[in-house]
């Protein structure tokens, strides 16, 4: 094997996926994506903003988005569902089991999300920034027995 050629390991593979992925989100604050994986396959993806049907974020779809509410503030009011839920939600749309696989996301979940991630029955979760008001959901989500890891940047070959 030529020594120059570069293979991304298994996580970076699949969080680069996820970033690419954020890119679809159509949430005016922050760009999120989430890939379920099992058995190095992904099954369901997942990405930030409106539901279904919904005008989306960007075009005014979500008044708390186009407000200048301050982030982490009257999240009740957001209209957007976040990555994890909709990687979630379509995996179970498409009859398809979650139980026990790895979420790669861009950000670690929030509280609403580690609940669907546990009663789902997802056994890993891999994220890259640590989302700021994630302390109470990373506490719930290692309680309940989920490993959680943040992911550090390598560059080392994984077959």
């Amino acid at each position: 094997m030529d020594p120059v050629f570069k293979r991304p390991n298994w996580d970076k593979y699949f969080m680069d996926i996820a970033q690419v992925a954020s890119a679809r989100g159509n949430c005016l604050r922050r760009q999120v994506a989430a890939v379920i994986v099992r058995d190095h396959r992904i099954i369901s993806t997942g990405y930030n903003g409106t539901p279904r049907g919904i005008k989306n974020c960007f075009d005014g779809g979500c008044p708390r988005c186009s407000s200048d509410t301050p982030s982490g503030h009257d999240l009740g009011s957001c209209l957007c569902s976040h990555a994890e839920e909709n990687a979630i939600v379509q995996a179970a749309y498409h009859g398809i089991s979650v139980k026990d696989a790895t979420l790669y996301t861009t950000f670690s979940p929030c509280l609403l999300c580690s609940k669907m991630i546990i009663n789902s029955g997802i056994k890993e979760v891999v994220y890259h920034q640590k989302y700021s008001i994630a302390n109470q959901a990373l506490e719930l989500l290692h309680e309940a027995g989920v490993l959680v890891r943040a992911l550090e940047d390598e560059e080392e070959n994984d077959s």
